[in-house]
């Protein structure tokens, strides 16, 4: 007789199998209620097993489902399965991530609204009657014959209503049900989603919507890479490949690299889809628990047929999924940096495979990973290199900022004269301009002259950032807040001064430069309230803002017709930093935030203030050269063993104690060494860029290998075989995207 093994809730990653009781139909996937001890607990059924014959005991069997039907489809449960053996962690994390928080526990339900609803008119004599001796009752009957579906919810009828509904209830002229209410995460949204229709496609774009077309028919489907620049209309090929998909019968999955972040891309697609705007469910991490409980079962039931969300919605359980569209694809947003650490656009890929669906991965600068994917055949590659209205794309402008630090007399200069002349020609002509830099707070550190103590934060290797709208010093890494000191806290010298400067200081300067200028700013800081950046965004759409000034919280996603100026203060950050990535990040960025330039009718201009001119980044990022770019990266990449030629993997220990944290790492290395399989690199275990974070220290090493699973099978068994200290923490990520 078959049982089924299940996977318990909770931390502890248990797994028993139980007997499954006559005429309970369950399957891999279900949610289960089963005895543990002497109570009940939920599990997730991971497999239907046939128990050994020699066993030599009664299972215990099942309580009772806890939902009529599996909630982890079999594709979902696949996918699971290749997470948690590709990314080297548990399958009890995966199944957390397949079904989130507000889906697993029973504390969570529909929610639901009592209803008024007209079962009968009453006669004119019976009505006649009912107003002459109970006027309410009456009024109550008048509503309800002009509202629409003769239905009213209770709570709408005010304060002691009830006693007239019951009233009517007993006359049998009213009956009074259980709504189910939908939590709605765009209900507190006050702009109106106008509906707009299908825009003309240039030739490149019509050849794309093609190729997309007849993956979606065609019985194998490889990987679509949509290489297309700023402002070349890729959105609008993902409208009409997502409309096709819809005529179909199929659904659609859209992932965005952060819900904050892109806005419009909501926005466009409620619009052009506004005859089915109930059928477009949004995921991200800002839901409450009921709004997202409410969003996942209306995709799971099919009621939503389009979803819209970030990482996590890749696991959404869309029935009959026919496209999955995954916007910036380049995006390191994309990698959870939390256990498990999966890649939301790899997972993406093989969820098309299992489904047999079409993926589409968009980007004007794409992932070198998925560009090497179209040179060796694995995926196809469809470029548009045309910006949809017919503008040529912005000419950048380079400035040498050690040039301009002379003329200050070696003083750092914020804004260099040719920006600050351009920002006043764009307010004089009644043009917009966005100042780019990604770095929040007033200035980067508080430093002594004399001694050169600079303010630390006391918990992570970082100095703590000026923020003069608090008043406060605070740390970026950890988060944790200090008094601003007046006086050097080492050798009391008065003169302890601000070094570099942020977002909030060049808003500051930029109201001293241009008093007539309306400015703004974009950060994490300005934007804490909730619903701050939509309206931001909106204001500066409807050109209430002159300037705006932001992180890269705006250098994606965004398109604003009257932008002729885009200004990147310092391209250098982020450039200079241990990683092998480094420039690819910086290409990318500057040629994203370059993009929001020009896309209207009139030409735009860029201008990026930096002290490495000459860094292959910044020159191929000024010509728009993506393909020049890539051949250089990559001829580099495949002589140094870097991805994509490789998988690299990082290993880290941490503990509050430094030495603990080191000795664990170079045992585990040692042990790594020993029957290293062939292919695998072994690095030295060295303390990381940032070496103390949040009160821990940190060691790492890195491992690099041309297969994934071989990598990931030798470093587990050894993490297995190894008891570690216990407030030593080691934690492994494949296909490491940060190595700080």
């Amino acid at each position: 007789m078959p049982a089924a093994r299940v996977l318990i809730d909770g931390p502890s990653e248990l797994v028993f199998d139980y007997a499954i009781p006559e005429g309970l139909p369950v399957v891999a996937g279900c949610r289960v209620r089963i005895p543990l001890r002497n109570k009940t607990s939920q599990g997730t059924v991971l497999d239907i097993v046939e128990p050994p014959a020699d066993l030599g005991f009664a299972l215990r069997p099942l309580h009772s489902l806890s939902d009529p039907e599996p909630l982890i489809t079999p594709n979902l449960l696949k996918a699971g399965r290749w997470i948690a053996d590709y990314y080297g962690c548990s399958i009890e994390s995966v199944i957390r991530a397949l079904l989130p928080e507000a889906v697993r526990t029973e504390e969570n339900s529909a929610k639901v609204r009592k209803t008024v609803v007209l079962h009968k008119d009453p006669d004119p004599e019976v009505l006649a009657k009912i107003t002459k001796r109970a006027p309410k009752q009456a009024a109550i009957l008048a509503l309800l014959n002009h509202a629409a579906d003769k239905k009213i919810p209770l709570a709408d009828l005010g304060e002691g209503a009830s006693a007239s509904v019951k009233s009517l209830v007993k006359q049998e002229l009213v009956l009074l049900v259980e709504e189910e209410v939908r939590r709605d995460p765009e209900a507190d949204g006050i702009e109106e989603i106008l509906p707009d229709s299908p825009l003309p496609l240039n030739d490149e774009q019509e050849v794309a919507l093609e190729v997309i077309l007849e993956s979606i028919q065609a019985e194998t489907k490889p990987p679509i890479l949509l290489y297309g620049v700023t402002g070349s209309g890729k959105t609008e090929v993902y409208l009409q490949a997502a409309r096709r998909t819809l005529d179909l019968g199929k659904t659609v999955l859209v992932l965005v690299p952060e819900i904050s972040l892109t806005p419009q891309t909501v926005r466009r697609f409620r619009s052009r889809f506004a005859d089915i705007q109930d059928q477009v469910a949004v995921l991200h991490s800002n839901l409450s628990q009921g709004e997202r409980f409410d969003e996942w079962h209306r995709i799971r039931k099919g009621k939503a047929r389009i979803v819209i969300g970030a990482r996590s919605a890749v696991f959404a359980p869309l029935p009959d999924l026919g496209l999955i569209l995954v916007d910036e694809e380049h995006e390191n947003s994309y990698k959870q940096d939390q256990i498990p650490r999966y890649h939301g656009r790899d997972v993406a890929v093989l969820r098309a495979s299992l489904e047999g669906c079409t993926i589409v991965l968009g980007s004007a600068t794409p992932s070198l990973e998925s560009f090497q994917n179209t040179i060796e055949g694995k995926y196809k590659l469809v470029r548009l290199m045309k910006r949809a209205d017919g503008q040529s794309l912005p000419l950048i402008r380079i400035l040498d900022m050690r040039l301009e630090s002379k003329k200050h007399k070696g003083g750092m200069a914020i804004l260099s004269d040719r920006l600050r002349t351009a920002l006043e020609q764009r307010i004089a002509k009644n043009e917009q301009s966005i100042l780019f830099l990604n770095r929040r707070g007033f200035a980067r550190s508080l430093q002594c002259p004399s001694c050169g103590h600079a303010c630390m934060c006391p918990h992570c290797s970082v100095a703590l950032t000026y923020h003069r709208e608090d008043e406060r010093l605070m740390c970026h890494i950890c988060g944790h807040q200090a008094v601003v000191p007046r006086k050097c806290p080492e050798c009391r010298d008065p003169a302890i001064a601000l070094q570099g400067f942020g977002t909030q200081k060049v808003e500051e300067v930029l109201a001293k430069v241009l008093p007539k200028a309306k400015i703004a700013r974009i950060d994490a800081d300005a934007m804490r309230k909730k619903n701050a950046l939509r309206d931001l965004l909106n204001a500066f759409q409807a050109r209430k803002i002159d300037v705006l000034v932001g992180t890269q919280m705006i250098a994606k996603g965004l398109h604003f017709p009257n932008v002729t100026l885009v200004g990147i203060l310092n391209a250098d950050i982020g450039l200079h930093v241990p990683d092998f990535r480094a420039g690819e990040r910086t290409f990318q960025l500057m040629t994203q935030v370059a993009g929001r330039a020009g896309r209207g009718d009139l030409e735009g201009e860029v201008i990026v203030q930096t002290f490495t001119p000459h860094s292959p980044s910044i020159q191929f990022a000024r010509h728009h050269d993506f393909d020049g770019f890539a051949e250089q990266e990559l001829e580099f990449r495949r002589q140094f063993e870097f991805p994509p030629f490789a998988h690299c993997a990082v290993l880290t220990s941490r503990s509050t104690h430094e030495r603990r944290a080191e000795f664990t790492l170079q045992t585990l290395h040692r042990r790594l060494s020993e029957d290293l399989p062939p292919g695998i690199s072994l690095g030295e275990p060295l303390p990381s860029p940032l070496v103390r974070s949040h009160g821990q220290f940190r060691f790492q090493l890195m491992l690099r290998c041309a297969k994934a699973r071989v990598l990931t099978r030798h470093v587990q068994q050894v993490l297995q075989k190894t008891t570690l200290p216990e407030d030593v923490t080691v934690v492994f990520d494949m296909d490491a995207w940060s190595f700080t």
